[in-house]
C-alpha cells in the first residue's frame, strides 16, 4: 500500500520541483564555479536552481542554476551541469527583460557571458 501511495506522490513532486538529485548537484557546484570566476556574493543580486518547462541539451542534467548579476539586473544567466564529469558550463542563451516588461532570450555576448559557452537548446530529442 505504502508504494502504491509513495510512487505517485514522488512522480508529482519531481514534475513540480525538478529531480532533487539534479537541484542538489547544482547547488553544490554552480556557487563554487562562480566563486572560481571571481565573482563575490556581493555581485550576484539572485541565483538559484530552476526546472526549465522544455526539453534542453541531451548531455546536461535539466535542471538550470539561474544567476542575476547586481550591475546587470536585466539579465538572467543560466548555468548546466555535464552529465558526464559533472562540468559548470554557461548556457549561451540568456533572458532578458526589456523596458516594456518582456522577456525575451538573447544569445548575444553580454557583461557576463563566457567565450565557451554552450547552447542549451541543441542536442535534443
Amino acid at each position: 500500500m505504502l508504494i502504491i501511495v509513495t510512487i505517485p506522490l514522488g512522480f508529482f513532486y519531481v514534475l513540480n520541483n525538478g529531480n532533487p538529485y539534479t537541484k542538489y548537484i547544482a547547488d553544490k557546484n554552480v556557487p563554487v564555479y562562480l566563486e572560481e570566476k571571481g565573482y563575490t556574493e556581493n555581485e550576484i543580486e539572485e541565483s538559484h536552481y530552476v526546472e526549465p518547462k522544455y526539453l534542453i541539451n541531451n548531455d546536461y542534467y535539466h535542471g538550470h542554476y539561474m544567476v542575476i548579476f547586481k550591475d546587470e539586473p536585466d539579465t538572467t544567466y543560466y548555468y548546466g551541469i555535464t552529465k558526464k564529469g559533472k562540468q559548470v558550463k554557461q548556457f549561451c542563451e540568456k533572458d532578458r527583460l526589456s523596458p516594456d516588461g518582456v522577456t525575451d532570450i538573447v544569445k548575444t555576448e553580454t557583461k557576463h557571458s563566457e567565450k565557451k559557452c554552450v547552447h542549451s537548446l541543441e542536442n535534443r530529442d
